[in-house]
């Protein structure tokens, strides 16, 4: 163990500098971290990612409106949407001023911070979770052609420390975000995937079966 020695009288004593006992309890703290998404739908674990064809939708992400208490997290979450449905989501994500098929909107509608664990006089451990709901509209007709409602969550230990608590939720916040994100994209792929395969059923399939319906 790294210490320090201070004489006292004939002998000496172990002085731990302050900074070693922070970045201990920094390193406790960061093992805490238990990442999920919640829901229906499939859970998200890391994709490699999927590559746009060439006819695919060009799709628009609007900045989200935030209805949360947490201020300027709609900023963080639009780029998450963004680059989820960028690798993920079968479109291709272009900017507000390219010619696009599809727009996508969406609110932060919640987010909220239950206590998990706590001892008589304190808090031991918390979770992050953000709800997240989004539609996406033709520009053409300004129909909507799907719409989603997602939850992810992130739980984080909590520390005597205030400020490094801070940093800790809001680590886990953006987890769960890039979570969330990262679901909904999946979740439109499996929307375009379905309508691909209900139109190429209706137009060639074998008689009898149903196409498939999209969410």
């Amino acid at each position: 163990m790294w210490k320090t020695e201070v004489a006292q009288g004939q002998g000496t004593v172990p002085a731990f500098h302050p900074l070693l006992a922070f970045l201990a309890a920094a390193l406790l703290a960061a093992c805490g971290y238990q990442f999920r998404v919640e829901g229906a739908g499939p859970t998200i674990g890391g994709s490699a990612g999927v590559e746009p064809s060439t006819d695919a939708p060009r799709l628009v992400v609007r900045t989200l409106e935030n209805k949360s208490f947490e201020p300027n997290l709609e900023i963080k979450l639009t780029d998450y949407v963004r680059y989820e449905f960028s690798v993920g989501s079968g479109a291709r994500v272009v900017s507000d001023s390219d010619s696009a098929d599809l727009v996508l909107t969406g609110q932060i509608i919640g987010v909220s911070l239950p206590t998990l664990s706590f001892s008589q006089t304190t808090t031991l451990e918390s979770r992050a979770e953000v709800i997240l709901a989004v539609k996406v509209e033709e520009v053409r007709t300004k129909k909507t052609v799907w719409t989603q409602t997602a939850k992810a969550s992130s739980e984080f230990f909590v520390t005597p420390d205030l400020q490094f608590n801070r940093v800790l939720q809001n680590r886990a916040l953006e987890q769960a975000g890039r979570l969330v994100a990262e679901d909904l994209a999946s979740r439109f792929l499996l929307h375009l995937e379905s309508n691909v395969a209900a139109v190429d059923g209706s137009g060639g399939g074998v008689s009898g079966e149903s196409p498939t319906q999209s969410r």
